[in-house]
C-alpha cells in the first residue's frame, strides 16, 4: 500500500511540503517519504532528490529569517519544544569560526536541519553562503539516497515491503535519539 501512495501524482507536492517544513519547524525529516517514493517510481529518483533539496532549502530559509528576525518570539519556541537550547548556544559560538563547514557537515547528518537553519540566522550568517551550502549539502544527501535507491531498488523494495513496520519504527527512533542526543551531549 505504501509504494502505491509513494506513486501517487500527490506524493511529489506532499515530498515538497514536508522538506520545507523540515528545513525551519518540523520535526519529521523527508527521508520518510523520499526512500519509498524513489523505490515506487525509480525513473523519477533525480526529480524526487532535487524536489526534495529545492524545498529543503526554501524551508531553511524559513527558518534562517526565523532565527534572523524573529528568534526572539518563534525561534526560542522551536529551540524550546525540542529541548536544544544548548546546542544552539554551541552553535553560536561555533559559527563565528566554522560557519560554512558546519552547514556543510551537519546539514549531511542526522542532527535536525532546522536547528542548523535558525542558528545561521541567530548568528547572521552570511546570507548568500548559507543558500550555497545549503544547496550543496542537502542535494548530496538526497541525491545520494536516491542513487543508492536507483541502483539498488529492487532488493531495497522487497526488504521494506516485508519488514516495513520495523525499518519505520526504527527510523522514528534514530530520529528521537538524534534529539536525545542533542538535548544532553550539546
Amino acid at each position: 500500500m505504501l509504494m502505491r501512495l509513494a506513486g501517487d501524482r500527490r506524493a511529489v507536492p506532499a515530498l515538497a511540503a514536508l522538506a520545507f517544513a523540515e528545513g525551519s519547524f518540523f520535526p519529521i525529516p523527508p527521508d520518510v517519504m523520499l526512500v519509498p517514493m524513489v523505490l515506487a517510481n525509480r525513473r523519477r529518483a533525480w526529480l524526487i532528490a532535487a524536489t526534495a533539496t529545492t524545498a529543503s532549502v526554501l524551508g531553511g530559509l524559513l527558518g534562517y529569517a526565523i532565527g534572523f528576525y524573529a528568534f526572539a518570539t518563534i525561534g526560542e519556541w522551536v529551540v524550546r519544544n525540542y529541548g536544544l537550547q544548548t546546542a544552539l548556544e554551541s552553535f553560536r559560538a561555533e559559527f563565528e569560526h566554522y560557519g560554512t563547514w558546519i552547514i556543510l557537515i551537519k546539514g549531511l547528518t542526522p542532527i535536525p536541519y532546522k536547528l542548523v537553519t535558525i542558528a545561521s540566522g541567530v548568528a547572521h550568517f552570511d546570507l548568500f553562503t548559507f543558500v550555497w551550502a545549503s544547496a550543496v549539502t542537502r542535494g548530496l544527501r538526497f541525491s545520494i539516497e536516491a542513487a543508492l535507491l536507483w541502483r539498488f531498488g529492487e532488493p531495497i523494495r522487497h526488504f521494506i515491503e516485508n519488514l516495513l513496520a520495523l525499518v519505520t519504527w526504527a527510523f522514528l527512533i534514530a530520529v528521537v535519539g538524534g534529539f536525545v542526543l542533542l538535548k544532553y551531549l550539546g
